[in-house]
């Protein structure tokens, strides 16, 4: 693991800085057009390639630092343990698993400063004359950007593109963000395409609006709650608004892949709803392989005991062996990786450093960590992998599960969760409740990117083994150090 130094600039003249940290293969600002306001007035821009320059910014979400870290490292399902100097990167992965993040953290800055970015290009898309599609798309590449600052953040700097580098972005409230998201998507949705499934959906489309829009109405109390720790009350009118988004998905050809793990290969058939547009998921195999493995990983994340256990013996998603033919990265399975592995060929592995067999283990620690423990998870294969997936429907399958739970048909929801398991070779479940169905969210999407919001609309955020500080107020992330500094509009969140 090497370090590099990428400079981040933050539209709209909050804050310009260098950080540190552990390598990855996104190129995050190379392909992009960046163009700023000023008092002079907003020069339009060429709609057609400022909307591709957005799409390439998708690759922001493929890293394995910044926007996925927030959204991932803090739940139960991952932990990044020191390897000896590895990974230590000044605790910056240790703070996000303890809960023990500040406003300094990297992690936080460079993810508020990414995704401020992406909307601000938005913006300039949009007032830059783009047709009615191009519009649309702009809109829920907006909404969708604006999502994440509004859940990690509690609130969102918005800058227009007449405003001058003096003038101090105005600052909406998480409710009227939530608001402001839904107005983009409501308007968007008539002007974009209508299409069905297909391996690579680097477009937005009007499932992917659908899939957010189930994903705000499904989080509408956490998000729209006095107090952002809850407790949370969803209301059956939300309820039936999921739902009934989900249905039009479904509306649209999307459904359950008996394929689990077909899901992420290049052949992915009837469940990505939205991908990006370049660029492969390598950091996901590389965040977590050995470096004695083919493809020589980086050695770092894995996952715990606790969780790996939730899965029954049986079911698919709890992993499938090596094939070790001979063929290039046979020796690498699918799921949770644990014990002894092997290479191409099928012969046992021995770890170059510590000269023992390579056995991924069952215990892991944070820090201080022999370079083989810990299980080790493998979602995209590196022999098989086709785009990264931003937008599942098995996720938005389980949306619809848990607001028919919520608004009352708890047998309707529980048919839905046995009917997924039986595609997953798992044993029926015969009742569901939260706990069931907070479950079934971890076994069909871990490592996705987005455990923390479930966690947290679950009540389960502030719980989780190996969480230092279990205060409410970690539910949002600190407005950054120094976005606080240039934009006197910006509250510190309270805790912090």
């Amino acid at each position: 693991m090497k370090n590099i130094n990428i400079k981040k600039v933050l539209i709209g003249g909050l804050s310009v800085m260098l950080m540190t940290s552990c390598t990855d293969l996104v190129n995050d600002e190379k392909d992009s057009i960046v163009r700023v306001g000023s008092q002079d007035g907003f020069t339009p821009g060429n709609p057609t390639e400022l909307l591709i320059s957005a799409y390439k910014d998708l690759s922001a979400y493929t890293d394995q630092a910044n926007i996925y870290a927030l959204g991932q490292h803090p739940s139960a399902e991952m932990i990044p343990p020191t390897r000896g100097v590895d990974w230590g990167d000044n605790g910056v992965w240790r703070t996000l698993d303890q809960h023990t993040w500040d406003a300094t953290h990297s992690g936080v800055i460079n993810a508020w400063n990414q995704l401020n970015q992406r909307i601000f290009k938005c913006n300039e898309i949009i007032a830059s004359n783009p047709s009615a599609s191009q519009k649309a798309e702009a809109q829920f590449l907006r909404a969708w950007n604006m999502f994440h600052v509004m859940d990690y953040y509690g609130q969102v700097p918005f800058r227009e593109v007449t405003d001058g580098v003096d003038v101090n972005p105005r600052v909406l409230s998480r409710s009227e963000a939530f608001d402001f998201i839904l107005s983009d998507l409501e308007a968007a949705l008539p002007g974009l395409e209508s299409r069905g499934p297909a391996p690579v959906q680097g477009t937005a489309n009007k499932a992917a609006a659908n899939f957010l829009l189930a994903k705000m109405y499904l989080n509408k109390a956490v998000f729209t709650a006095s107090n952002p720790a809850g407790p949370y009350t969803h209301d059956a009118a939300d309820m039936a608004k999921v739902i009934s988004y989900v249905d039009a998905i479904i509306a649209d050809g999307y459904a359950i892949n008996d394929d689990f793990f077909g899901n992420f290969t290049a052949d992915a058939g009837t469940e990505t709803i939205f991908s990006s547009a370049e660029g492969t998921p390598q950091n996901r195999w590389m965040m977590t392989l050995h470096y004695d493995q083919n493809p020589s990983g980086w050695n770092g994340f894995a996952t715990l005991a606790d969780f790996y256990d939730t899965f029954e013996d049986g079911d698919i998603r709890k992993g499938v062996p090596a094939a070790a033919d001979g063929t290039e990265f046979s020796g690498i399975g699918q799921g949770f990786l644990i014990g002894q592995q092997y290479n191409d060929s099928g012969e046992p592995i021995t770890d170059s450093r510590s000269q023992k067999p390579l056995l991924f283990s069952r215990d892991v620690t944070l820090a201080g960590t022999p370079t083989e423990k810990g299980i080790r998870v493998i979602k995209y294969h590196p022999g098989k992998a086709g785009k990264y997936i931003l937008m599942r429907f098995a996720e938005a399958y389980l949306m619809k599960a848990e607001a028919m739970m919520r608004a009352g048909d708890t047998a309707g929801a529980l048919a839905m969760i046995n009917d997924l398991r039986a595609k997953r070779s798992a044993t029926a479940l015969s009742s569901l409740d939260e706990n069931t169905m907070f479950a079934e969210y971890g076994h069909e999407l871990y490592w996705e990117g987005g455990k923390r919001t479930t966690e947290i609309r679950f009540g389960k955020f502030t719980t989780g083994t190996g969480t230092l500080i279990q205060d409410d107020y970690t539910v949002l992330y600190p407005i950054p150090s120094p976005a606080i500094v240039s934009n006197p509009n910006l509250t510190q969140n309270p805790g912090y």
